[in-house]
């Protein structure tokens, strides 16, 4: 699996603010760790039984993560460095990932450690035409009246194949890959 991570900081770079909605409200942010009944509202678990089990995951007791925001896709468009893979198929999600203890949330390098250890326990599992890519950014936590800049992760996961079931079925399995790669970071935490 390839594994690699970013530091995307800069004044152009994505944000998050945290909570989020969409400009209509149809889509929000669920608090899945410490409501995990609200998951059956994120659509693209409900699609999706690899990234409902993510998810469900990632926002238990034993993470010391949580999600913030997902979606997921297909596509037959790909980059020249994709080429390796010779696929003609990509099936790719997203995946906003923080820190539970607070203190950490405001900790750059805790965020850059995480993603450090995350690339390095990805870079060492079985070769599968899979692509992992852990970015560093920053986010706005608001709480009631105050709003403290701290940061996040943004993880995307790209799958490859000849076809769309055949490249979701690699994104799955690099799904498994990442969620037990976070369960051993959180389990020595």
């Amino acid at each position: 699996m390839e594994a690699y991570f970013a530091i995307e900081l800069g004044a152009d770079d994505e944000v998050l603010d945290l909570p989020w909605a969409s400009a209509d409200s149809a889509v929000r942010y669920y608090d899945l760790k410490r409501q995990p009944d609200l998951l059956i509202y994120v659509k693209e678990a409900q699609r999706l039984a690899a990234l409902e089990e993510f998810l469900t995951a990632i926002n238990s007791s034993v993470s010391v993560l949580e999600t913030a925001k997902c979606d997921a896709w297909h596509t037959t468009e790909m980059q020249p460095e994709e080429e390796i893979f010779g696929a003609n198929s990509k099936f790719a999600s997203y995946i906003d990932l923080l820190f539970s203890d607070e203190p950490r949330r405001f900790s750059f390098s805790e965020h850059e450690q995480m993603a450090t250890r995350l690339t390095q326990l990805l870079r060492r599992v079985p070769e599968i035409p899979a692509a992992a890519e852990f970015l560093v950014r920053r986010c706005h936590y608001h709480h009631e009246d105050e709003t403290r800049d701290g940061f996040y992760i943004t993880f995307y996961l790209f799958g490859y194949g000849d076809d769309e079931p055949q490249a979701q079925q690699r994104w799955a399995i690099g799904l498994k890959l990442v969620e037990n790669a976070i369960r051993q970071i959180s389990a020595a935490s």
